[in-house]
């Protein structure tokens, strides 16, 4: 495939297979990828949220208790960069949710399934 051969190995399917078995091809449900993956991203982006909001919360807490302003800015921190990795989970579940879109569109041969009324 040309993808391989460019170096980007499409792994998607690959992780639902017991260990020792191989994807062969056969039908993919694309409805079902692009669920799972928005499903995903949803999560992710509530994960960041959480995260940033705890930072939030143990910078508001340094101020607020200076005998362990330190602890609080470590915890801060350490929040803060929980945040920005699961905002680049979230980046990369957006990409895997389109590409199970152009998947699905190449699969169809290009054909668009919507109605157009005009």
């Amino acid at each position: 495939m040309a993808e391989e051969e460019q170096g980007h190995h499409h792994h998607l399917h690959l992780h639902h297979h017991k260990e020792g078995e191989e994807y062969s091809g056969g039908n993919v449900n694309y409805e079902k990828e692009k669920k799972h993956h928005k499903h995903l991203e949803h999560l992710g982006e509530l994960g960041a949220t959480a995260a940033s909001a705890y930072a939030l919360h143990e910078k508001h807490e340094a101020k607020k208790d200076s005998e362990q302003s330190h602890e609080h800015k470590i915890k801060e921190e350490v929040a803060a960069v929980v945040a920005v990795g699961v905002g680049g989970f979230v980046l990369h579940e957006h990409h895997e949710k389109k590409e199970a879109k152009r998947e699905e569109k190449e699969a169809d041969n290009g054909k668009d399934h919507r109605h157009h009324l005009f």
